[in-house]
């Protein structure tokens, strides 16, 4: 089979305004980036927003492998299947951030025949959103020592300064860094540190934005840090969010792009879902919900993550309803979770598919939680046996559920017909999600019950700077947020390397994070990382470019 980035290469594009057409964007709207890429103009969200909307789809996953299980090429290959069977669908993205390109991933556009085009572009810097981002922050950041250096009213402590900058980029050097060095005309000196641009609040902002006002709003309740005198001080305090939303003019217009089969897909904004909201912009999914009649959308990593976020974040303050819950399991996934040598996990072996079942079990009773219809996407891959398939169909049955194989990566459409046919069965009822937790219990609470859960949990443990950062959380009358909290990608649990389905695991709170714009709180827990560091070997080895500009490595 061809690599991603050849099938990518032999796709027959449209343009994008026939793009747009296929789903009644007028081309007034459109703001095009050459030939295959357009931003679509927020002017035409208002002429749309009182419209009906279709199906939201949201797909998610077991516990993933560090090389991820094909949510991304899952999502896509479902909308592609919908389309296929007649529906109007349009599937709805994250944008890749370079640091995991470089680092692990190599790409983030789906994979093989599911793949959302021009790949290269989406990949690297796309419309420069990401750029925007960082900018927008570090102007911020740049403020902020500006606003200390010169003394001014509200007097701002260097030493409680809680606002860091960003690189879009994975830098563990730049973790902890001092600033202000080379003497009295280079500002205060003080400690401070760099984050991973989808960390950013701004790029949380951005997914949660609905308007500039929005924009704006958000970006003036923004927490900077505090006075000598122990006073918080925001963005609106030192009167400069209107620049900070200039320079996301752009960047809060929706990314129109298409698949390889030409089907529309938006790809807009990129935060996280271990250390932020992990999900594309609301705005971008507000406006495909009223183009068409099945909106696909993804939630990253692990449903304990992404999807718990989505459903209390995102959807509880957008209005959103998903449907039906896609959980993408994977043969190698399983294997992994039953202890099997993550370098031998191309060996056939139903005996450790079965032993990792767990993993599987306990995100099922998860998405029942938050009692909407689910159905288990088993993304097959080349080295998949028929025997390791039968395990995990048999299970999901065993559970009054259904698992479908998708060949989606190797069939495009074809490999997800029978997917998008179960989902269009289950997303027929107008039931509403249950939400986890309600917003005015305290913030221990809120944690508890996530931990418990949906971790698994059997206790939660404060540290001390925890503790302090719950006072004044308290002080700031801030306890009515709802809770972010960033943990491994890798585990059920805060510790990386509990594998399966963990129990009586204890979950550390390191510090909790105050992202009073964006609209809630972020729980630091275990060893993760803001800023993450690349690998042993990392992709950017693989990547490079011929003398015809041609790019080669991205996978």
């Amino acid at each position: 089979m061809l690599s991603d980035i050849e099938i990518a290469r032999r796709s027959n594009l449209l343009s994008i305004d026939k793009i747009a057409k296929r789903i009644d964007i007028p081309e007034k709207y459109l703001e095009k980036y050459g030939e295959y890429k357009a931003k679509v103009n927020l002017s035409f969200w208002e002429e749309i927003k009182n419209r009906k909307d279709g199906n939201l789809i949201l797909v998610s996953a077991i516990t993933p492998t560090p090389a991820g299980e094909g949510k991304t090429t899952v999502s896509i290959g479902l909308s592609l299947g919908l389309n296929r069977i007649g529906k109007r669908s349009i599937v709805t993205l994250r944008e890749p951030s370079m640091g995991p390109l470089f680092g692990i991933k190599g790409g983030a556009t789906g994979g093989g025949y599911a793949q959302v085009l021009p790949m290269e572009d989406i990949n690297l810097h796309f419309t420069g959103d990401i750029h925007a981002v960082g900018a927008a922050h570090n102007l911020i950041a740049a403020m902020v020592d500006n606003h200390i250096y010169r003394r001014e009213e509200p007097l701002m402590d260097p030493r409680r300064v809680m606002w860091t900058r960003v690189l879009d980029m994975n830098d563990r050097a730049l973790r902890n860094v001092i600033i202000g060095l080379g003497g009295k005309a280079n500002g205060c000196p003080r400690e401070s540190g760099f984050y991973i641009t989808a960390a950013s609040e701004i790029m949380a902002i951005l997914g949660l934005s609905l308007s500039y006002a929005d924009l704006k709003k958000r970006i003036e309740n923004i927490l900077l840090g505090f006075t000598f005198d122990n006073q918080p001080v925001y963005v609106k305090d030192l009167g400069f969010a209107g620049a900070v939303a200039a320079i996301l003019k752009d960047a809060l217009k929706p990314n129109l792009v298409q698949t390889t089969e030409n089907t529309p897909a938006f790809v807009h904004a990129g935060p996280f879902a271990n250390i932020a909201q992990g999900t594309c912009s609301v705005i971008s999914m507000k406006m495909a919900l009223k183009l068409a009649d099945y909106v696909v959308t993804e939630a990253g990593f692990g449903f304990d993550l992404g999807a718990e976020k989505f459903f209390d974040i995102v959807a509880r303050s957008s209005g959103l309803n998903p449907k039906v819950v896609v959980l993408v399991a994977t043969v190698r996934a399983l294997k992994m979770h039953g202890g099997m040598d993550k370098k031998k996990l191309t060996t056939p072996s139903a005996e450790y598919v079965e032993k990792g079942l767990g993993n599987l079990e306990k995100h099922l009773e998860n998405i029942a939680k938050f009692q909407v219809p689910s159905v288990v996407a088993i993304n097959r891959f080349e080295t998949d046996t028929d025997e390791e398939i039968e395990v995990i169909k048999r299970f999901v049955e065993s559970k009054n559920s259904k698992a479908i194989v998708v060949t989606a990566h190797k069939e495009g459409s074809k490999g997800a017909v029978e997917l998008a046919e179960e989902v269009v069965h289950l997303a027929n009822h107008q039931n509403h999600y249950k939400v986890l937790y309600p917003l005015d219990i305290s913030i221990e609470d809120k944690i508890k019950i996530i931990t418990s859960e949906i971790y698994g949990s059997k206790a939660v443990d404060f540290t001390a700077q925890a503790k302090k950062d719950l006072k004044m959380i308290k002080k700031l009358h801030l306890e009515d947020l709802p809770v972010c909290i960033a943990k491994t990608q890798k585990s059920l649990s805060d510790n990386p390397h509990l594998l399966g389905r963990p129990k009586d695991f204890l979950v550390t709170v390191r510090s909790i994070n105050i992202s009073s714009g964006a609209g809630f709180l972020v729980p630091i827990t275990g060893d993760i990382m803001l800023m993450p560091g690349l690998p042993k070997k990392p992709a950017a080895l693989l990547i490079d470019i011929d003398d015809e500009g041609n790019i080669t490595g991205l996978f």
